[in-house]
């Protein structure tokens, strides 16, 4: 086991699978330390031959909340967002299976981040969301992945209006694989463990490229003009200056469409 500052890794070498548990209380806020952490884990678990499957997960509480909203500042944002897509990217360019075990609230980028990963496993009564909108943002993975996982009209809706779902409902439309009591996730996440460890790593990886050969050249693509859509063009708005600052002084934002 080895751990940083707001990542825990676990590695367990007879599953052959390592574990990214989120470690920044209250909410597992993904911050800036968080992002770099989640990266170094991630290069080096890369480089591991043993891994086969890497697993991410949060606590009871909290898969993840979502990117620190400070950090979505605009002389912020630029670094931020750099370091997170960084993770996002090597989550989607990983030749392991990627797992979220995701229990408690899992909104914006702790949302983007589980519904980048091969397989999501959820609690029942886990929060989904992607709330950025209400901000005067919008969730730049979430804009790109989405409408792949789940359609274009449902993502639309989630995007355009921030609304919270269940874990049952994010199965329903496609967001997660399967959704448990929350005190039977692990079982179900140990069972495709153990269904995985049986199958050779090396045809999984292979598997894995081949199958998002086409999607993952896409996503690269829509994802870098997603990046400069925002740091270009929205975060130049007085209304998403407006909505960071509203949120941060926990008050209702006043918009101006500019």
């Amino acid at each position: 086991m080895t751990t940083a500052a707001t990542v825990r890794v676990e590695i367990k070498v007879t599953a052959r699978v390592a574990r990214l548990i989120l470690v920044n209380a209250p909410l597992n806020v993904i911050d800036l330390q968080m992002a770099h952490d989640l990266h170094a884990a991630l290069t080096d678990l890369e480089a591991d031959g043993a891994i086969a499957a890497i697993v991410f997960q949060g606590d009871e509480r909290a898969f993840s909340a979502g990117v620190d909203i400070k950090a979505h500042l605009p002389e912020r944002i630029h670094e931020m967002l750099t370091a997170f897509h960084a993770v996002i990217r090597a989550i989607v360019a990983s030749r392991k299976i990627t797992i979220a075990a995701v229990q408690g609230c899992c909104l914006g980028g702790g949302a983007e981040l589980a519904s980048v990963c091969d397989m999501v496993y959820t609690a029942r009564d886990a929060t989904w969301g992607f709330p950025e909108i209400k901000l005067g943002c919008f969730p730049p993975v979430a804009a790109v992945a989405l409408p792949a996982l789940v359609g274009q009209k449902r993502a639309a809706e989630l995007i355009f209006t921030g609304r919270q779902i269940s874990g049952d409902e994010a199965v329903s439309i496609g967001l997660a694989n399967r959704s448990v009591r929350a005190e039977e996730l692990e079982a179900l996440v140990d069972e495709t463990i153990r269904e995985l460890g049986q199958m050779s790593s090396a045809a999984l990886a292979l598997t894995k490229k081949a199958m998002y050969a086409w999607d993952a050249f896409h996503f690269d693509k829509g994802l870098a003009r997603a990046e400069k859509i925002y740091l270009e063009e929205l975060i130049s708005t007085a209304d998403a200056r407006e909505g960071i600052i509203a949120f941060l002084e926990k008050r209702s934002p006043k918009w101006i469409g500019k």
